[in-house]
Formats: structure tokens, C-alpha cells, sequence
């Protein structure tokens, strides 16, 4: 038997608060990345607070990468909280990047496999459009930005309804009868 089986309702629950995210990333986009922007500065300066604690209490030879997170941590979480806007729009900006050095990796690999594999045209299809989201990313943060938010709800209410299923087939699965062996 499932372990969880007899717990269906937790997954209810999860299934609830990630169609709760998700709608308030689809209505409040600008408020969804503000949020994660703040949540990411408050997170950066603890790690980097924490750093500096165990950089104190480390032994001489292992202090210079503790301070140096230390630093990075605390410099980048007070930056982040203090200018959540510009924080949203670099990361925004970091992604754009990604997204074009994956894409144009994803269309080498596809070049180099294949004579391997059959349907490599959908690789170099995903690594065009990856390529293209991450030019547009760089080229208009701010939209990047807010399509970014928007992913990030359509994703949590797709897993929402999912979780919701999934606790519903467990729930009706615990209670019907089992058969004796």
C-alpha cells in the first residue's frame, strides 16, 4: 500500500495553495516577482549572515571562501530587498541569457545526434524557441519578466488541479474494498 494513502487530504491542501499561487501569479504578476525578489534578498542575506558567522568560527586557512560568500550573500540580499524591481529585471536578464546559451546548445547536440536518433528536428524546434524567448528576454525584460510570472502561475495551477486529482483517486482508492488474499 501507498504510504501517504491514508493522508489524501495533504495532497488536497497542496493542491489548494498551489491553485491559490497560481492565480495570484496570473492576476498579480508584478506583485508575484516582487515577492519572489524579496523572499530571494531575505534568503541571500541569511545565507550570507550565516557564512560570516562560520567564517568566524572556521579555522584560518578555510576563511577567505566564507567571507567571500559571506560578503556576496550579505551585498546581494541587501541590494535585492532594498531594489526588488531591478533585482526582477537582472534576473529576468540572467534567464535571457540562458535561455539563448541553452538554446544554441540544444541545436548542436541535435546536429551532432542525428544519424543516432529520429527526430531531432523537434530538439533544434525547442532550442530555436529558446533562443528566440531568450533574445526578447534580454531585448524587453520587463515583458520577460512578466511572462516569467505568468509561467509560474499556469505551472502552479497545472499542479494544483494535479494534486487535487491524485488526492481524490487516493481518497476513493482508500475506501473502496480490498480484496483478501
Amino acid at each position: 500500500m501507498i504510504d501517504f494513502m491514508g493522508h489524501w487530504w495533504v495532497l488536497s491542501l497542496r493542491g489548494v495553495a498551489a491553485l491559490i499561487l497560481g492565480a495570484l501569479a496570473l492576476f498579480w504578476p508584478g506583485a508575484t516577482l516582487l515577492s519572489l525578489a524579496l523572499v530571494y534578498g531575505a534568503f541571500a542575506l541569511i545565507d550570507g549572515v550565516l557564512a560570516a558567522v562560520a567564517a568566524f568560527r572556521a579555522n584560518k586557512g578555510q576563511r577567505t571562501p566564507l567571507v567571500l560568500t559571506a560578503i556576496f550573500g550579505i551585498l546581494s540580499g541587501v541590494l535585492a530587498l532594498l531594489w526588488p524591481g531591478l533585482t526582477v529585471l537582472v534576473l529576468t536578464l540572467l534567464v535571457g541569457v540562458w535561455a539563448v546559451m541553452t538554446g544554441i546548445t540544444e541545436i548542436v547536440m541535435a546536429v551532432r545526434i542525428r544519424k543516432e536518433i529520429e527526430g531531432e528536428a523537434l530538439i533544434i524546434v525547442s532550442g530555436a524557441l529558446s533562443i528566440i524567448f531568450g533574445i526578447l528576454a534580454v531585448l524587453w525584460p520587463a515583458a520577460g519578466a512578466l511572462t516569467l510570472a505568468l509561467l509560474i502561475g499556469v505551472y502552479a495551477i497545472i499542479a494544483g488541479i494535479t494534486w487535487i486529482v491524485l488526492s481524490l483517486r487516493l481518497k476513493k482508492r482508500q475506501t473502496e474494498p480490498r480484496p483478501t488474499a
